[in-house]
């Protein structure tokens, strides 16, 4: 007798409807997920993009002071967020247990996701 079998009897000593039974894949069975892993890949994803962003933003800023329609102020502004933005993701780096490398989505025959300067 199959898992599924045994639920689905479950279910009908219970009373419940044979389609409310629960069903146990192979899937199940061969993909264990806890819930710190599912955290950490998600938590991997999100900044992935996160820092995907802000490297993005940082060259445009930087084409922008190289072109000279940035007062000195906006440059500084532009520069002091930038790097508040990087420490921060830094400690969420460290909160996560990820390395910037752990960031860096192969894509296969396009190469990483992130430039490795």
């Amino acid at each position: 007798m199959t898992d599924r079998d045994e639920a689905a009897d479950l279910a009908a000593a219970l009373g419940e409807p044979r389609w409310q039974a629960p069903r146990v894949t192979p899937l199940d069975r061969r993909l264990a997920v806890d819930r710190d892993s599912v955290e950490r890949g998600l938590a991997s994803l999100v900044l992935t993009v996160i820092e995907l962003l802000r490297q993005l933003m940082e060259r445009q800023a930087l084409r922008r002071v190289d072109v000279g329609d940035l007062t000195e102020e906006q440059i500084e502004r532009i520069g002091a967020t930038l790097m508040a933005l990087e420490e921060q993701m830094t400690e969420l780096r460290e909160y996560f247990g990820l390395a910037p490398e752990d960031l860096n989505l192969d894509l296969g025959p396009l190469g990483p996701l992130l430039p490795t300067d």
